[in-house]
């Protein structure tokens, strides 16, 4: 991945993805707001979620302990992956057990975090995506935009096209209605769930004194996939458990509301290990680590672990409004991914170490964030590691030479006002109309965007020196 600013610069010039943001992410804003002021205790439900979540995550190793003991006495199989590597090597050879040559999947960002599908289709297994916005996705050979609605970057004559294409059900020219492609979508998915033999999905939430695992869905994609397939795995990062039962009347609250902006989730489904008779034959939980555990030892930074991937806070960012998701890179988009990828990938990488400026720092998101993560906070924090990263190379950047430059400068009086006199002569010869519309070298990033004021031709200290003389 390209540096954010490089990559969203296709993206400010679409103007047909960014229509399609604009009114996606204002529709989904106005039905969370509505929905958030509906419960006269909803700030009470926030801070029960934030404490509850702090609790899951301060004492994680024996809440997943708990975990792995409730899901095998449940009849399921617990596989623990420390990073994607190893993830898909666990899921694959799950995969390749059972004989089966198709699986459907479940949405999930986690599942998508560990590059499952490619690894599957290099084993010769062909990976179908059970929602209709993964599957829009898919046929469009792009990447998701959004975490609750993959397809957000697509308009209706997109995904018709895209159906004409690629779904018979749509038949040769599809209506570009919402309810005649959603009727195309569910009957060529429908096709696809009856002849799965595994099922692959995500979590939401992990119960660690059941060995339950929960799954919030607006389809039922999910529900699907834990009904008819005889294998379904489930992969879920280390950081959705929950330590009881109990704590899920939070959440349940919280979650719709957040995300989709309804009272209740149309489906929520529960699965506690294997059922004679009901359901899969066999149930497998793989718990990804891929960086959490790296997260959790940052003081400041593992508040972002308590995300619930609710969304809420994309749809208020006016940075995500105007790029989109693929900026930010192939698994969380938006505010919570400028966060979490850095802090679990560290922030060596050009690509890591530029998401946490991808924010204006305006604080809407951490206003409606439901479990009160202070993503401003944390983009700051990590913007300090980016900088303390830098001093530790051998070679220092060309923005670090030029910050020595000026500390050098400016650390003796002389020598600042030697170079206010000739920098001051320089920037008036560059001038045009009273503006600097470009500058050389490294300060040209400045003038790409923004024209600079001429400096006056005597500064305030020599105005100062020639009339208190």
């Amino acid at each position: 991945m390209p540096k954010f600013s490089a990559a969203a610069r296709s993206a400010l010039s679409d103007t047909r993805l960014r229509r399609n943001l604009r009114g996606a992410t204002a529709a989904m804003r106005e039905r969370q707001a509505a929905a958030a002021g509906e419960p006269a205790d909803w700030e009470d439900l926030r801070e029960t979620g934030r404490a509850v979540r702090d609790s899951a995550l301060l004492d994680l190793d024996a809440h997943l302990e708990e975990l792995e003991r409730a899901v095998t006495e449940a009849g399921g199989t617990v596989h623990w992956a420390a990073d994607a590597a190893e993830a898909r090597r666990v899921v694959t050879g799950l995969v390749r057990g059972t004989g089966a040559k198709d699986v459907v999947k479940g949405a999930s960002a986690t599942v998508r975090e560990t590059g499952l599908d490619d690894a599957l289709a290099r084993a010769g297994v062909t990976v179908r995506e059970a929602g209709v916005g993964e599957m829009i996705v898919q046929l469009g050979e792009d990447a998701p935009s959004h975490l609750l609605a993959p397809a957000a970057h697509r308009d209706r004559a997109e995904i018709g096209e895209l159906f004409r294409r690629a779904v018979p059900a749509a038949g040769p020219e599809p209506a570009a209605d919402p309810e005649a492609l959603s009727a195309a979508a569910r009957a060529h998915l429908r096709e696809r769930f009856l002849r799965a033999r595994v099922a692959i999905t995500g979590a939401d939430f992990l119960v660690a004194e059941s060995g339950t695992v929960v799954l919030l869905e607006p389809e039922g994609a999910g529900r699907m996939c834990l009904t008819l397939p005889e294998t379904l795995i489930t992969v879920a990062g280390i950081d959705k458990v929950v330590p009881e039962w109990d704590d899920m009347e939070v959440f349940l609250q919280l979650l719709p509301r957040s995300s989709t902006g309804d009272r209740m989730t149309p489906y929520v489904s529960s699965w506690t290990g294997v059922t004679p008779g009901d359901g899969p034959r066999e149930f497998h939980l793989v718990l990804l680590d891929n960086g959490r555990t790296r997260a959790l030892a940052d003081e400041a930074g593992r508040a972002a672990l308590r995300c619930i991937r609710c969304s809420a806070c994309l749809n208020v960012c006016p940075v995500y409004e105007r790029t989109g998701g693929g900026p930010y890179g192939p698994v969380y988009p938006g505010p919570v991914g400028a966060m979490l990828t850095p802090l679990m990938r560290g922030v060596e990488s050009a690509a890591d170490a530029s998401l946490p400026y991808a924010s204006t720092l305006c604080g809407a998101c951490a206003d409606v964030c439901p479990v009160k993560i202070d993503i401003p906070d944390v983009l700051v924090h990590l913007r300090g590691a980016v900088v303390e990263s830098r001093r530790r190379r051998p070679v220092p950047t060309p923005e670090m030479v030029l910050m020595r430059g000026l500390a050098w400068t400016m650390g003796d009086p002389r020598r600042h006002e030697t170079a206010m006199r000739r920098g001051t002569r320089w920037a008036r010869l560059l001038s045009r109309g009273g503006r600097i519309r470009r500058l050389p070298g490294l300060l040209g990033k400045w003038t790409e965007a923004r024209d600079v004021p001429v400096p006056p031709s005597e500064s305030f200290r020599a105005w100062w020196k020639r009339t208190r003389a």
